[in-house]
């Protein structure tokens, strides 16, 4: 259980949640294939492809260099997808997918945060056009994802302006904090990603949640607090507060969510040239 409500007098504090793997089941980008699929932006064999790798995040994750390739594949694979329309795909689909794959326990964490007196803020690799309504779904305060290049005619261009991903998520927290006046020393970062260690340990209350196994030999080597999320469930299931309207996420940073097909696709795409294209056992 969280500390009681933060001293007025005391210097802000938050939380910082990664997403996929921490506060929902899956990956927030990989849950969306079908829904990209019905809307014209990806075909038959992506989706596919994406069924394989939601199974490789599921497993492991992906380490530096298959986030960088990833990052060069998402750029070149949403350039001139129609932003407004990737927007509205996620919104009419949002509620059915990824209401029922928030974890029980880090909603509750949230919940216990703001009774606390923190913000909340979601930082996720993943773009604003699918992180931003997330952070709105869970009552956020702030979001912090990617940003592509959108053109004049409101198309993304290929292009990365911000990548949320390894030490630009630290810089993130560390540029909040001096905008927003947050004493890290008494800030809370939970991930599950190895690649999230930056983040952890810019603040005060680092902990590893469901952590891949880098990030657990590191968390041991550390001492920091290993958590176990497993309780996936409906929002409207819990307590009274997540069923009212939720609280307007302010956006950071943002964008390129849809660019979505994956972060496993690439994983998977970038794995077949490793190995000669060769199908995977």
């Amino acid at each position: 259980m969280l500390s009681v409500v933060e001293n007025c007098f005391s210097p802000r504090t938050a939380a910082f949640f990664d997403l996929d793997k921490t506060v929902i089941a899956k990956s927030s980008t990989l849950t969306f294939s079908k829904s990209f699929y019905q809307g014209g932006l990806i075909n038959r064999r992506a989706v596919l492809r994406t069924a394989y790798a939601q199974f490789v995040f599921l497993a492991g994750g992906a380490d530096h260099d298959q986030m960088e390739r990833m990052r060069e594949y998402l750029s070149a694979l949403c350039k001139g997808w129609n932003v407004q329309q990737v927007k509205e795909i996620v919104a009419e689909t949002l509620h059915d997918l990824i209401d029922p794959i928030i974890y029980d326990e880090a909603a509750t964490l949230i919940e216990e945060h703001h009774t606390a007196g923190r913000d909340v803020v979601i930082v996720s690799t993943s773009g604003a056009e699918v992180v931003e309504p997330i952070g709105e779904l869970l009552g956020a305060d702030r979001v912090v994802a990617t940003r592509m290049v959108v053109g004049d005619d409101g198309c993304f261009t290929g292009e990365v302006e911000y990548y949320a991903y390894g030490p630009t998520k630290a810089e993130a927290v560390k540029a909040l904090a001096i905008s927003e006046g947050y004493d890290l020393s008494r800030c809370y970062a939970y991930s599950d990603s190895a690649t999230d260690v930056p983040m952890l340990e810019s603040v005060g209350h680092p902990h590893a949640v469901n952590p891949d196994r880098a990030l657990r030999r590191e968390a041991t080597l550390r001492e920091w607090p290993i958590l176990v999320f497993n309780r996936p469930v409906r929002l409207k299931q819990r307590l009274p507060a997540f069923s009212m309207p939720p609280r307007p996420a302010l956006v950071a940073a943002a964008a390129v969510g849809a660019a979505a097909v994956t972060a496993g696709l690439v994983w998977y795409a970038s794995r077949r040239r490793i190995v000669g294209a060769t199908p995977p056992g």
